[in-house]
């Protein structure tokens, strides 16, 4: 019975040892370490935050979370003397002298917010797309950071435009991870819409061609220039119409193509028909652009001929083209009882209107007799 009690109180020796061993072993483990970097959500900094293996202590919150989407630092011997007073002791501190402590959140860029606006404005009481839309608030809009738990989109729940004062006022709403109430915005201001528009760096003279120089490009507003605005690209090399200003924003009706034939110009009169092709010394009487029909004055026959400018420094007459008589017409006269022949008839009938029309022409071009 000794021996049996002996063995017995050893194995109970042991078995409290080991135990003993291995509740000091999970104490080493669970002891508190400090974190260097945190990173909180909420307005408050908790011992959880700050700290590992916090346990029951872990939501008692210890200072004020610096601003949304700031850093701020805290120094270990203040939150040592933080944590003593919640009973938090040993904390191993990794011999670091601070920690930093960030504040999340998420950022609405202003570029962001206004283009949102636009597109709620968007088509609304005669506005056109949101890419054309000038927005001036009452407040200026910068970026904007909410708590970071706001994941949602930004949804419009109402926009109101009047396109009399052109006002508008546009709220939306963004969804909380945390709580069931969604945060809300609201904007108020103007809005108009643009085109872009190619302005006039210089004052321009009337028939003065315009260079890629003269012009800028800018956004006007749509009300100011009209629809008939004109861009750059078509403006360049184009001819102003009248005087116009520097700064003006030009339109359509402002520019012509450029006049290839001055009044009291010398040109190239150009006489064409049928076999014939003539060249002559002239005089334009008015201005003109390619297409145009304008008067001239042959140098030589001194008779004012009309014709269209074709190039620069050149005007072409064309003779009116010959009506070839038709068949029935031909053979109307023909007695029945002859055999008809509408072809060769027509053509003869055109070789005569032919020879006329060429000698027409020839005797406008020809010099005038003394």
């Amino acid at each position: 019975m000794t021996i049996r009690s002996l063995l017995l109180a050893t194995a109970l020796l042991a078995a409290t040892s080991v135990a003993a061993s291995a509740q000091v072993s999970d104490d080493v483990i669970a002891a508190p370490v400090l974190r260097a970097s945190v990173n909180v959500t909420a307005d408050v900094v908790r011992i959880g935050d700050v700290i590992d293996n916090a346990g029951t202590s872990a939501q008692i919150a210890i200072y004020r979370a610096p601003d949304l989407g700031t850093t701020g630092s805290l120094k270990v011997a203040q939150v040592l003397s933080a944590l003593q007073a919640h009973q938090v002791i040993g904390v191993d501190t990794r011999d670091l002298k601070e920690i930093s402590v960030t504040r999340l959140a998420r950022t609405l860029e202003s570029k962001d917010i206004e283009l949102q606006i636009a597109r709620a404005l968007e088509h609304r009481g005669g506005l056109g797309d949101a890419a054309n839309l000038s927005l001036t608030f009452d407040r200026d809009v910068q970026d904007l950071r909410l708590d970071a738990s706001n994941s949602g989109a930004m949804q419009a729940t109402s926009a109101r435009f009047d396109p009399r004062s052109n006002r508008f006022d546009v709220s939306f709403e963004i969804a909380n991870d945390n709580v069931s109430t969604p945060t809300r915005l609201r904007f108020s201001g103007s809005a108009i819409e643009t085109v872009e528009a190619a302005v006039l760096a210089r004052g321009i003279e009337r028939n003065e061609i315009i260079k890629a120089s003269d012009l800028v490009v800018e956004r006007r507003p749509k009300a100011e220039v009209g629809g008939d605005v004109a861009s750059r690209d078509r403006a360049i090399g184009m001819q102003a119409r009248k005087q116009l200003r520097a700064g003006q924003a030009l339109k359509v009706a402002d520019i012509a193509k450029p006049d290839l034939v001055q009044r009291d110009q010398n040109v190239t009169l150009t006489y064409e028909a049928t076999g014939l092709y003539l060249t002559i010394r002239g005089k334009a009487l008015e201005n003109g652009t390619e297409g145009d029909v304008v008067s001239v004055l042959n140098l030589q026959s001194k008779r004012t001929v009309t014709g269209v400018v074709s190039g620069r420094g050149q005007v072409t007459v064309s003779a009116p083209a010959a009506r070839l008589p038709l068949a029935a017409d031909v053979t109307s006269s023909i007695p029945s009882s002859e055999p008809a022949t509408p072809v060769s008839v027509a053509v003869n009938s055109a070789s005569q209107v032919t020879q006329q029309v060429s000698q027409q022409a020839a005797q406008q071009a020809a010099p005038k007799a003394e």
